[in-house]
């Protein structure tokens, strides 16, 4: 099977999101053949390159969505025409559609008006060669200021001045930039067996093309549902702004969910959304993200006993906290430092190690602001006048000593702690329960479903119930090995990467056997074939053409895939 695995500021890249668990899907099915079309978010993200990739990937077309030159392109009158009525019939969708956050959905009316104009300026875009210049002009925001004024208009709509509709037309412009692309045709996106988005949002516009040129069937994964990150987001712009932005990503949710054969939500609290945002439970199949288990074996099968010894040994104190992740606000570290400070109060020899980065400007001032109430809140303590004070609370990065690997960093702790207040699928406490730890989390996200009663779950933003938690788990050694045991048996039994790779592979299969055959696909003798590249091109034989011998697979020279960039 010839798959089409579209990401946006993922895989390839190195460090992108998502680019992990695509790497491992990716190489888990290396029956399949993957074209991947990939959409990078900036220059530093270019600058880092790709992941080392594996031979079934025969074909990387990349674009960038922080860029867009001008493709030269000047559009007679008739074209000018079609685009100022398809990009007005999309204006007029945004300003009908339901307010956001209102128990209405979008209706019928406004969800057609929005796909048959965004078909029509892909069709557009496919016949004159792009839409760079069109969607950069001012008959664009003319068309939107029309909209804005119609009879009908929603109210913020219609109080929408030439500031945000200079800002709506733009946002619009780079949100679209995926009509313009060349990818769109019959050796293309036309030649897969089916499109596997790996997020909503913008990285579904081409497999949303595709099943509209082609009839490609479509796949989207959503760890995170992209719909609510955008209600969430601008919280500083006009009410005019906000409102057409979410109605235009609500639309465009809606259209997905339409169009999409399955949709694979990543847990439960993903799922959710999903409904909440219109989606049908016919489509829905859970499948949770597949984590590698194999760099965590060697602290996960340790016993218990072992390990507390250790960290004893490591920290010269009887117990360590630890925190993993990204520093930001949404992490609420002050909670966790408050917190300690009654663990401290109860247990006065814990130390609470904090490993991670700061995620941006935003992370570093709160970064350091954390470092500032550490420093306030535990002075440094010594044994005496003379002796250098040390303070409990340690700040770190992964990579530094005594801290190497994730898997380092949990074996020199006793309890691992989430105090986040806003969670997706937490991968770090995952990542503690393939090392056999007893947590401690704030119930958000995903949380409660990942821990299924190995750990202790308290309300976020309250830092006594974490404390309290904590030292229940830090006097109790017995209950820290029941629980870590069992997280561990759950992470393997549930977030396994084979786990992951398994149910993609029935999901792939189950998705192109419901698929009506779009055009004839034959072989070399005139017979019909199911797949664009079937399971046996793989191996040497008589189907794969006119091969004179076999040749074994260690004598055959990988070849580079095909990489193109569109600029």
């Amino acid at each position: 099977m010839r798959i089409g695995l579209l990401t946006e500021g993922g895989y390839p890249y190195v460090g992108g999101e998502g680019g992990v668990w695509c790497d491992r899907l990716v190489r888990g099915l290396d029956r399949h053949e993957f074209d991947v079309y990939a959409f990078s978010t900036g220059q530093a993200q270019e600058d880092a390159g790709w992941l080392p990739l594996p031979p079934q990937v025969a074909r990387v077309r990349t674009a960038p969505l922080w860029a867009a030159e001008e493709d030269g392109v000047v559009h007679g009158r008739r074209a000018r025409r079609r685009f100022t009525e398809h990009y007005g019939e999309l204006a007029a969708a945004l300003c009908h559609a339901a307010e956001p956050g209102t128990a209405e959905k979008p209706g019928t009316a406004e969800a057609d008006r929005f796909t048959n104009a965004l078909h029509g300026l892909a069709e557009l875009a496919r016949e004159e060669g792009g839409l760079v210049a069109a969607l950069r002009s001012e008959q664009a925001v003319r068309a939107l200021e029309r909209a804005c004024r119609a009879p009908g208009a929603r109210r913020t709509a219609r109080e929408a001045r030439v500031p945000d509709l200079l800002t709506v037309a733009d946002h619009l412009e780079r949100a679209l930039r995926p009509l313009s692309l060349d990818w769109y045709e019959e050796d293309g996106l036309g030649a897969v067996d089916l499109c596997h988005a790996a997020s909503g949002g913008i990285a579904v516009l081409p497999g949303l093309l595709a099943r509209h040129f082609f009839g490609v069937p479509l796949l989207v994964t959503e760890y995170a549902v992209r719909l609510r990150t955008h209600y969430l987001t601008r919280p500083d712009a006009s009410p005019a702004v906000r409102s057409l932005l979410a109605a235009f990503h609500g639309l465009l949710t809606a259209e997905t969910y339409r169009a999409a054969s399955y949709l694979v939500p990543g847990n439960a609290h993903a799922r959710r959304w999903q409904e909440r945002c219109g989606a049908d439970r016919a489509k829905l199949r859970t499948i949770h993200p597949g984590l590698d288990a194999t760099p965590f074996t060697r602290v996960g099968e340790d016993r218990p006993e072992g390990r507390e010894k250790g960290a004893e040994r490591e920290h010269a104190g009887p117990h360590t906290l630890v925190w993993i992740g990204r520093v930001e606000p949404a992490k609420d570290l002050v909670s966790l430092l408050h917190a300690f400070a009654e663990v401290r109060a109860a247990e006065p020899g814990t130390r609470l190690r904090i490993v991670g980065r700061p995620s941006g400007p935003e992370g570093e001032a709160y970064l350091g602001h954390c470092r500032a109430l550490a420093a306030q809140l535990f002075p440094d303590e010594a044994d005496g006048p003379h002796a250098v004070g040390r303070n409990p609370v340690t700040f770190e990065e992964l990579g530094g000593p005594g801290a190497e690997t994730t898997a380092d960093v949990h074996a020199g702790g006793t309890v691992t702690v989430l105090s986040s207040v806003v969670e997706g699928f937490p991968v770090g406490l995952i990542e503690a329960m393939f090392c056999g730890r007893a947590t401690v989390s704030t119930d958000v996200g995903a949380v409660v479903e990942v821990i299924g009663g190995t750990g202790l779950v308290v309300p976020p933003r309250n830092p006594r119930a974490l404390a309290e938690a904590c030292v229940s788990l830090l006097r109790d050694p017995e209950r820290r090995a029941r629980l870590g045991a069992a997280a561990r048996a759950r992470a393997l039994e549930l977030f396994s990467v084979e786990q992951n790779v398994a149910a993609f592979h029935a999901l792939y299969l189950e998705t192109v056997a419901r698929t009506p055959v779009r055009r004839p696909v034959l072989d070399g003798a005139g017979d019909p074939q199911p797949f664009a590249a079937p399971a046996e091109a793989h191996v040497p034989g008589h189907w794969t053409g006119p091969t004179p011998r076999a040749v074994p697979t260690w004598a055959v020279e990988t070849p580079e895939p095909v990489t193109e960039t569109v600029r």
